[in-house]
């Protein structure tokens, strides 16, 4: 049996812990092979208590080798044979393409172009009801304020459809100007930075305008997340630049990944309305409230933190946060820092998610160019689940 101890790392965040001969063990490794695997980072280490010359190591870094050992082939190779038309990486029962012909839903595509309507392909393929006017059916109509974000999505749906000649580098920075001057519902632009801008268009804390400009390039990249992924599918396309953009966007909006925000300050007034605070876990049917936790960041997300330190939560909040913890293991991410910018800087509702589009607009922009470069198109095969 593996002796585990839970111990305190230096961001305040707790890990378990095994010791050496535990973890070769576990890898079927020799000591050397850990020290070398520790020296390039891949696992984690602390002073054991008591004898500061001994280290323990963290049980869920041995565990990730240990699947990457046992998974065989790298997942960096799967994923690079995949994305370019390689072998089918998505489960779907929507179009199977197989010797020379595809179908919907287990029909002949070719078939039925041949009498079904485009509003019957999509009850088809998408299973919803079409009313006579030919638009898709709902259980309830669903009317959207205005908001920073609907701002840019505008602009940039407008912009989409323009010309793909100098659409590169030198407009780039126009267009990130653009999105933020449509955030803050400005017409004209007065030349200010981005920060000033919003923070003028949105405030009069005098310290908003640094608070956005941190919040702004915490907000500019995060590797593949599902944003940028999506915009470097449109690339790879060939899309516009104001269509990658919007790819993005689009995909940021969801309740999974920026709309988090939204989410998570409503979430913060209806604990604060109802009184939730001494059980703030459940206020979420049960659930972890949103805005808590990130799969990359398990001891807490660095950009939460630094947003915390210069715009800090009060002490009932910090007593909300810490139950939160206590109950679920889980630590405010970025969501709950921009929610909680926006509720303490008395910013418009929905200027959280207009910051991290904004400033997510500069990674997105990068990584375009960067598809472009490879010039090759982004398109797996489907795994047919029928």
């Amino acid at each position: 049996m593996i002796n585990i101890i839970n111990m305190k790392n230096s961001n305040g965040g707790g890990f378990c812990t095994v010791s050496s001969n535990q973890a070769c063990t576990r890898l079927g490794i020799a000591r050397d092979t850990l020290y070398a695997y520790v020296s390039r980072g891949l696992v984690r280490t602390i002073a054991q208590p008591g004898d500061a010359r001994k280290s323990l190591y963290d049980r869920r870094d041995i565990a990730a080798l240990l699947e990457r050992k046992t998974r065989g082939r790298s997942r960096r190779s799967v994923a690079e044979s995949t994305i370019n038309w390689g072998e089918p990486v998505l489960a779907s029962s929507i179009t199977r393409i197989a010797d020379g012909a595809f179908f919907y839903r287990g029909k002949s595509a070719v078939e039925l172009s041949r009498s079904a309507t485009l509003e019957e392909t999509l009850e088809l393929l998408a299973n919803v009801r079409c009313k006579p006017n030919g638009r898709a059916g709902t259980r309830e109509a669903i009317d959207y304020p205005t908001t920073a974000f609907d701002r840019i999505l505008t602009l940039l749906a407008a912009q989409a459809t323009g010309a793909q000649r100098g659409d590169g580098r030198p407009r780039a920075g126009r267009i990130m100007r653009l999105t933020a001057l449509n955030a803050a519902g400005l017409a004209g632009d007065r030349g200010d930075p981005i920060h000033s801008l919003l923070a003028k268009a949105w405030s009069r804390n005098p310290e908003a305008s640094d608070l956005i400009r941190r919040a702004l390039v915490l907000c500019a990249d995060h590797e593949l997340n599902a944003s940028t992924y999506a915009a470097r599918v449109a690339a790879s396309a060939g899309a516009s630049l104001p269509a990658s953009l919007l790819a993005g966007l689009a995909t940021l909006s969801g309740s999974a990944h920026g709309g988090l925000t939204v989410r998570c300050r409503r979430w913060m007034e209806m604990v604060e309305a109802r009184g939730d605070s001494g059980n703030p876990s459940l206020s979420v049917s049960g659930k972890e409230p949103p805005g808590f936790g990130h799969p990359l960041y398990p001891d807490g997300d660095p950009r939460t933190a630094e947003l915390l330190v210069h715009c800090p939560v009060s002490r009932k909040w910090q007593r909300i946060i810490d139950r939160v913890h206590d109950a679920t293991g889980l630590r405010p991410a970025l969501d709950f820092s921009l929610a909680h910018l926006e509720r303490e800087l008395h910013l418009p509702s929905g200027a959280g998610l207009g910051i991290f589009a904004v400033g997510r607009t500069a990674g997105w922009l990068a990584h375009i160019f960067e598809q472009r470069r490879t010039g090759q198109l982004i398109r797996p095969r489907a795994q047919v689940d029928i």
